[in-house]
């Protein structure tokens, strides 16, 4: 199977399905993703780490979960690299527990706090190889940093549910077998000014439709433009 190309017609009208299924259609990434505002926050440097924390959290991780997790450490500790770099690793530990793997999380979340505290002034940074350095942090969690905390359109970021579909669809090729080789062939199947919604409109149909176990393909409004050999079965 290959990518299909952006001037194929079917591909045009998929997106515009998919933007209309989704602005009719909430999921709880529209609510509770990474963007989603805290209760205490004042400045933009705290909105920018909150968004960092979230990221951090979310892997292998339901939304509402690391939702709740994220909302814990800012009443906890107030949430800025000062405040989570200065506590201990066991109480962050207790305040994010319900998010996977939040014993190694902890650990990560205190030295990117000690990082952004000492060398970015008390922010987060702004470019991909800076991000890419930070514990924990990988592509995907660095592109959609740098479109939430920074408006900055550098690359998709690839989850479980956009590396799902994108090959479901038949938008990424059989031989893109990572995340990374995946966001390569978005990329280049997709303008550029799709590039930051793609991940939340994805997400979203992944968390109400197209699941990884029994999808809803007979509800999902891109059923005519699936390439998923077994959309028939469901």
């Amino acid at each position: 199977m290959t990518p299909k190309k952006l001037k194929d017609k079917s591909l045009i009208e998929a997106l515009k399905l998919l933007r209309q299924y989704r602005e009719m259609h909430s999921a709880p990434v529209d609510t509770l993703g990474c963007d989603a505002p805290g209760e205490s926050l004042k400045t933009a440097k705290q909105a920018r780490f909150r968004i960092l924390v979230s990221l951090l959290l979310s892997s292998q991780t339901k939304d509402a979960l690391t939702h709740e997790a994220t909302n814990a450490l800012e009443k906890e500790f107030g949430l800025g690299p000062l405040n989570i770099a200065n506590a201990s690793t066991d109480k962050i530990k207790v305040a994010i527990k319900g998010v996977g793997f939040a014993n190694k999380k902890a650990i990560y979340l205190k030295k990117t706090a000690s990082i952004c505290l000492q060398k970015y002034n008390s922010d987060i940074p702004r470019h991909l190889k800076d991000l890419l350095d930070l514990p924990g942090v990988g592509p995907k969690m660095a592109f959609l940093v740098l479109q939430s905390a920074w408006n900055a359109n550098e690359g998709i970021g690839v989850d479980v549910h956009v590396f799902r579909i994108s090959h479901r669809l038949g938008w990424a090729s059989d031989s893109a077998s990572t995340p990374e080789l995946t966001r390569a062939e978005l990329q280049n199947l997709l303008p550029k000014e799709e590039w930051p919604t793609i991940n939340k409109l994805l997400v979203g149909l992944g968390q109400t439709i197209c699941s990884a176990k029994n999808p809803k393909c007979g509800q999902c409004p891109l059923f005519g433009h699936c390439l998923y050999p077994q959309k028939d079965l469901f």
